[in-house]
């Protein structure tokens, strides 16, 4: 019992949430460029980048790893809503993970950008915990990105 999970985060962008929408979805292997110290790369194994059915995968750092890989499908973009969902299908997540999907969606509120994280997961057993330092990745990220966009030239 309780092997499922859900853990949410919306943090504040001040650069622009078309530009966050932008580069997950089209440049996603840009996104080491912004934070080199928790992305090393994303390289694209099927289909094309910004594409539903396409195939990615990503070197990061995290936690006590040196370099970890997720293996994600892109399931679903939805261009209104600048959702993205990325469905894990290889990696260390999967190690601890039985389901593990990763939603990023931005929207305005009262003229301020939000990047919405979503979490939702089941774990392979009780002795699993849940991905909060994962969460804590996610916004330290986007913090990231916001930095290296409002310092550009």
């Amino acid at each position: 019992m309780g092997l499922t999970g859900k853990l949410v985060a919306a943090i504040e962008f001040k650069a622009g949430g078309d530009v966050f929408h932008e580069l997950f979805r089209h440049k996603p292997h840009h996104v080491s460029t912004t934070s080199p110290g928790k992305v090393q790369g994303c390289d694209l194994h099927e289909g094309e980048f910004g594409h539903v059915g396409s195939v990615i995968c990503w070197k990061y750092t995290h936690g006590e790893r040196e370099e970890e890989i997720a293996k994600q499908l892109i399931q679903t973009i939805d261009e209104e809503k600048k959702l993205i969902e990325f469905k894990m299908l290889e990696g260390d997540l999967m190690e601890e993970y039985k389901n593990f999907l990763i939603t990023l969606h931005i929207e305005t509120k009262d003229g301020i950008d939000l990047v919405t994280w979503t979490l939702e997961y089941e774990m392979l057993n009780d002795d699993v915990g849940h991905p909060i330092s994962l969460l804590a990745f996610f916004i330290d990220l986007t913090k990231d990105i916001e930095t290296h966009h409002i310092n550009k030239p």
